[in-house]
């Protein structure tokens, strides 16, 4: 049986394609993504952190996640009801699990629920807040999306926002 000479070509350059395409799906050293490498999906992806809990921070006391990333509220949410869609989840994550949240140390319990998020996962709520990433943040205690657009800010333990300037 005869054998095509560009099978193997084919087969090498499928293979290259495939790892240049699995290492363009994460940031730097598999860390969260950046800004410039935000998701143009969207779809609200699970974060692995399960937990809300208090930070120390420059803007004081505030919700971080299970790994100490800042979470946000967005304004112009109704209470327990995201509307951060299309271009704004590229930029602001939604807080969503494939498992429940769970009130951690410094938080008030029966402030955290879930609501459902426009692309249909669950997104977690800290009193009327649905809570969000910002991209920008690349390191646990970043709070590079404090006050954007004035309508970004990080959250108290009490569920109220901090409008402090970072």
């Amino acid at each position: 049986m005869p054998r095509n000479r560009s099978t193997p070509w084919i087969a090498a350059t499928a293979a290259t394609l495939s790892l240049l395409a699995a290492g363009a799906c994460s940031g730097p050293d598999g860390d969260a993504p950046k800004a410039q490498d935000a998701p143009r999906s969207t779809a609200a992806k699970p974060f692995p952190a399960t937990s809300v809990k208090v930070a120390d921070s420059g803007l004081g006391r505030i919700l971080v996640d299970g790994t100490g990333r800042t979470l946000y509220a967005f304004t112009q949410d109704r209470p327990g009801t995201g509307t951060c869609a299309a271009d704004c989840v590229a930029a602001w994550p939604a807080l969503t699990s494939t498992r429940p949240v769970t009130a951690g140390p410094g938080t008030r319990p029966a402030l955290l629920t879930r609501t459902a998020h426009t692309t249909g996962a669950e997104q977690a709520v800290y009193g009327d807040w649905p809570l969000y990433y910002y991209v920008g943040d690349a390191l646990p205690g970043d709070t590079n999306g404090q006050g954007v657009d004035g309508e970004w800010f990080t959250l108290a333990a009490d569920g109220n926002l901090i409008r402090t300037p970072a």
